[in-house]
């Protein structure tokens, strides 16, 4: 769907044909697990609060995030409030237990986390058992969109069991929309051709700095009209700030990728454009992309995001990053 004269998409999209519509910016919610660093409960409740105001209704996370903590803390906001009122999507695949007297925690990259341990589960009755433990946690009686997890490694037990109890949640009117999330956009592509999927949830590899989606993924969705939710559009950080230390994919960014993202905002600057509205623009110019998130751990962060993506970007800029080799000239622009 492209930008028209420059202005952000607006209105609400239908992922695939399931008749789940969000808004085109969600919020993304593992930062409110204390994700690399603690956010004090009340600051999560104010990131979340922030949302609902700046219309970022769409809302996702997962039992993953905190090992539990972000749906615990999402569900304490959305306690009382209209249920048509936002479109909520949590995953399945990895299923919490408590944690045993000795046995090691398992931070993967969050602080401060509850006394649980995630273990691999794509049965039928450990997705259901799953689906079952968030709905208590988000205090909600049902959820829009259920995405199967990070199954790269996995891929025959989602053929044996794990789409199977997907699709059968939602033949039994469970939830909605069904898909699968992850940041592998090869397998992803390799499960849309497989599987009737509304959704997937690709994390940075459809952003200013990576078009793998574009090369495999994309294509097939765009054929079978499945939708794209686009995640890390900031590439771990590196878009919206391409300093020393910026961080790539989960890790310390190359020196080649930091200046290519410096060269990227020399541009924008040229145009009055901030690196990260051109990062959060970019995704769009796909018709298969029907929304993008950003994970915020502030209300500031939020409303920053939400301003951001209403600028204006003129159609020249997009142009002048493909003549300056910044971006390829078969990709897709926003204009």
């Amino acid at each position: 769907m492209a930008v028209d004269g420059g202005r952000a998409p607006s209105g609400l999209r239908e992922l695939g044909r399931s008749g789940v519509r969000v808004p085109p910016l969600g919020l993304g919610c593992a930062p409110l697990a204390n994700l690399y660093e603690a956010v004090p409960e009340e600051r999560a409740r104010e990131t979340v609060r922030a949302a609902f105001d700046t219309g970022l209704t769409y809302m996702d996370t997962a039992p993953h995030y905190g090992v539990g903590l972000s749906e615990e803390r999402l569900g304490r906001v959305l306690a009382g409030r209209d249920r048509a009122g936002y479109t909520l999507s949590t995953k399945v695949g990895r299923r919490l237990r408590p944690r045993f007297l000795g046995e090691p925690g398992q931070a993967e990259g969050f602080a401060a986390t509850p006394d649980r341990v995630r273990e691999w589960d794509f049965t039928r009755d450990g997705i259901r058992a799953t689906l079952e433990s968030s709905l208590e946690r988000l205090g909600v009686d049902a959820v829009d969109i259920v995405y199967l997890h990070d199954p790269e490694n996995h891929i025959r037990e989602v053929h044996e069991t794990g789409f199977a109890a997907l699709a059968e949640l939602k033949a039994e009117g469970l939830v909605r929309a069904i898909g699968f999330g992850m940041n592998h956009s090869d397998v992803l592509a390799r499960f849309v051709a497989d599987f009737d999927v509304d959704v997937v949830l690709c994390a940075g590899r459809w952003t200013l700095l990576e078009r793998t989606a574009y090369d495999d993924l994309l294509p097939v969705c765009e054929r079978r009209g499945t939708s794209v939710v686009a995640g890390g559009v900031y590439n771990s950080g590196l878009l919206a700030d391409p300093g020393p230390g910026a961080h790539y994919d989960y890790q310390r960014a190359p020196t080649e990728l930091i200046e290519r993202a410096r060269r990227l905002a020399s541009v924008c600057a040229e145009f009055g454009v901030e690196l990260r509205a051109a990062a959060l623009r970019f995704p769009f110019g796909h018709p298969a992309v029907a929304a993008a998130l950003v994970g915020c751990a502030s209300p500031a962060e939020v409303r920053d995001n939400a301003e951001l993506f209403t600028r204006d970007i003129p159609d020249e800029l997009w142009r002048t990053l493909v003549r300056r080799g910044l971006l390829d000239d078969d990709i897709p622009l926003p204009v």
